[in-house]
């Protein structure tokens, strides 16, 4: 690939994210336009934001590297980061918009009126924001040491000082601008070069490889090891190593290997004859993109059936958890227009997942040897020089070089923010815009310190960590919360120990190589399956034995969360939220915790009385706020 033009290609990218969020600088100026963009954002910007930062590298390169590896077999891996969105509209959309919270720590101290609950859940907040950001960075510096041989620091540097410039110039009003942007730029950076890779391959005039066919070596091909792994052979297979194969030593000699497992060692160069099957990678021991293909599912056939299954759950549950998917539906107007977007959502995450497979596909024919060297990832950014060559090859690369890099931005930039919210409420404990934009920059130095450190984390095992977490925790919090009134505090706490605990340890325990094989290997690494509904049982049991510590405003909140929000208003004989005025005044009157310039999500103070615990919010016509009804009192 031509340094140049990608250099270009990400500079451009990078200076259309500056400009766009320094916009922001210019339409934000209250801290309600720092959370939640005052919750105007209509739903079909508000879908495309939303697919900009959900869609990270993990989708933009990782989905072509899996089937690169394993071909069709690994189609179901996009199935759950899509399905996702389904649960999310089904259960938890609209009655989380419909909650008036800023954060998911605000709805938890709101449906369970407890500062433990809440303190509890921003620890979760900033934990998974935090591991999920920590690939982004990585990505970022590997990405750029590609393309211009530049140490991976420096990749991690460039995306955390735009994305923290961004986020606190503007906040959520600047980023849903920049991050609709960049979904569609990644869009059109897969479709446009996928377009031409399908022509070229059409147009080829050698015997084309099916799908499913096992990918073969075109012509002699010289592969290096970087990182030491086992290969598998299902027959003998005669190549020239030089290097360590096996425990032995060779120069450049000729070897004809016996079927079965055999360990290369790193830095040793391989060279295949052409038609050469492309020996399947049965383990690798460090990091690179093989740990995809077989994410932790030990080294039996039925357990990767166990490992799919406890990663399809903790995509599909863990999506609603996600705390930078969560606060974007807190930007919209009402819960009906929460729907919509989530709606739209799934019709552009759909289209979106629908081209990274033709990039593993044709991978598979045209770069198999990606397979050996733990660079699988890479399939999408060569293939234009493979298939087309030349100055179109070049652009089309620097094309895919720029989505690439806007997956790194959209998404930390959505978790910098949602991290950035928790922060500034929770740990600086401040009001105001200059201390959102200090959160901002803790919320991304801790990750990009730890980027510096931990070089060696996979991205499928962080980002498989994160979801696993979300699901564990989160999803039983917000399923129960919305839809059990019999959840009290102590359930939740304990659910949230329990799930989110059991999940966080049993992964960071395989990560140490502890078990390293079988069974007990499978169930930790994947701990959805047992997790999630440990976190569930666990929330159910306590709040059963617990009934003296349900909220006593449960039943009013509940009626807030699933009632369109006029209607509930009429219910409690208050007028449409658009005919109320003055929230800050009687909000601020009752001892409330302001969290915004007059915004109707302002809990009352819990001095406050019944009427208080009645009190309601919601927003109904753009830029005007939802009123909480001060009360009787």
């Amino acid at each position: 690939m031509n340094q140049t033009y990608a250099v270009t290609a990400v500079t451009l990218v990078v200076l259309a994210t500056v400009l766009i969020g320094a916009l922001g600088l210019r339409i934000s100026r209250t801290t309600s336009d720092f959370y939640v963009a005052s919750r105007t954002v209509q739903p079909g910007l508000n879908a495309a934001a939303i697919s900009g930062e959900y869609l990270s590298a993990a989708s933009f390169l990782g989905v072509a590297g899996l089937v690169l590896l394993q071909g069709p077999d690994m189609l179901w891996y996009p199935v759950g980061y899509t399905a996702g969105y389904l649960v999310l509209l089904i259960l938890v959309a609209a009655p989380l918009r419909r909650s008036g919270a800023y954060t998911l720590s605000d709805f938890a101290e709101d449906r369970l009126e407890s500062q433990t609950v809440r303190r509890l859940a921003s620890l979760f907040v900033v934990g998974i924001g935090w591991l999920y950001l920590l690939p982004q960075l990585q990505g970022a510096g590997l990405t750029l040491e590609i393309l211009t041989g530049s140490p991976g620091w420096v990749g991690s540097l460039v995306v955390a000082l735009v994305v923290t410039g961004a986020v606190a110039a503007g906040g959520m009003r600047s980023i849903t601008f920049v991050q609709a942007f960049q979904y569609w730029l990644k869009l059109t950076a897969l479709l446009v070069p996928a377009l031409f890779l399908l022509v070229a391959w059409l147009g080829d005039g050698t015997p084309r490889a099916s799908f499913d066919a096992p990918a073969v070596f075109r012509e002699h091909t010289s592969v290096r090891i970087d990182t030491t792994v086992r290969i598998e052979l299902d027959a003998p297979l005669t190549l020239t190593v030089d290097g360590e194969l096996d425990g032995t030593a060779y120069d450049k000699r000729r070897v004809t290997l016996d079927e079965g497992s055999h360990r290369v060692e790193r830095g040793t160069r391989l060279s295949f004859p052409s038609g050469t099957p492309v020996p399947e990678t049965q383990e690798h021991t460090g990091t690179g993109t093989s740990n995809w293909s077989r994410p932790l599912a030990g080294d039996r056939d039925e357990y990767r059936l166990y490992a799919t299954y406890g990663l399809i759950l903790a995509t599909f549950l863990g999506t609603m958890g996600l705390p930078h998917v969560a606060v974007r539906f807190y930007t919209s107007p009402n819960g009906r227009a929460a729907r919509r977007t989530t709606l739209a959502v799934l019709g552009l995450v759909g289209a979106f997942y629908l081209l990274p497979p033709v990039y593993g596909a044709l991978g598979r024919i045209y770069a198999p040897e990606l397979a050996l060297t733990g660079d699988a990832d890479a399939a999408v950014l060569v293939l234009p020089e493979r298939l087309i060559g030349g100055v179109g090859g070049d652009l089309l690369g620097a094309l895919l070089a720029g989505g690439a890099f806007a997956a790194f931005l959209s998404t930390a930039s959505g978790l910098t923010l949602a991290v950035a919210g928790v922060l500034h409420q929770d740990v600086l404990a401040t009001r105001g815009v200059r201390h959102f934009r200090i959160a901002a920059a803790l919320a991304m130095a801790a990750p990009f310190g730890v980027s510096l450190i931990a070089t060696n984390v996979p991205v499928a095992d962080a980002v498989g960590l994160a979801f696993a977490v979300s699901a564990s925790s989160f999803c039983p919090l917000l399923v129960l919360g919305i839809w059990w009134r019999r959840l009290t505090p102590p359930g939740a706490v304990a659910g949230l120990v329990t799930g989110g605990g059991a999940a966080l340890t049993a992964v960071l325990a395989t990560r140490t190589g502890l078990p390293s094989a079988g069974w007990a290997h499978t169930l930790l690494a994947w701990p959805a399956v047992w997790s999630v509904p440990l976190g569930f049982l666990t929330m159910i049991a306590v709040s059963l034995l617990t009934p003296s510590r349900i909220p006593p405003g449960t039943a009013a909140t509940l009626a807030r969360l699933h009632l369109p929000e006029d209607l509930s208003a009429r219910r409690r004989g208050e007028p449409p939220a658009r005919e109320l005025g003055g929230v800050r005044k009687r909000a601020v009157q009752y001892g409330a915790s302001v969290r915004g310039a007059g915004e109707a999500e302002e809990r009352a103070a819990r001095g406050a009385g019944e009427a208080g615990e009645r009190a309601v919010r919601g927003a109904d016509g753009p830029g005007e706020p939802a009123e909480r009804k001060a009360g009787e009192g």
